[in-house]
């Protein structure tokens, strides 16, 4: 686990609110975010496998355990339609 994340529940996510601007600024890793994110995707479609989520909202740095439903152009889609934007997403695996 990365360190200074706090564990949060997805049932949690839509209390937050997220500023517009992207954590990662180099554009190779915002492209493996987008490839890990898909990655993500295809285990919770396939095989219902949880990832952890490694985002930061206005507030903090926190991490999710769930499964990823959708990836949109801009957000990832968790059960229930939670989302989370993209942009604020530093890794996932």
């Amino acid at each position: 686990m990365i360190p200074n994340f706090e564990t949060i529940h997805k049932e949690q996510i839509p209390e937050l609110h997220f500023p517009k601007a992207d954590v990662l600024p180099d554009r190779d890793a915002q492209k493996q975010r987008s490839s890990d994110l898909q990655r993500a995707l295809a285990l919770g479609n396939l095989e219902h496998s949880k990832i952890k989520i490694y985002f930061e909202d206005a507030e903090s740095k926190k991490v999710v355990e769930t499964t990823v439903w959708g990836v949109t152009d801009d957000r990832v889609i968790l059960k229930k339609g939670v989302g989370i934007p993209i942009n604020r997403i530093y890794e996932s695996y």
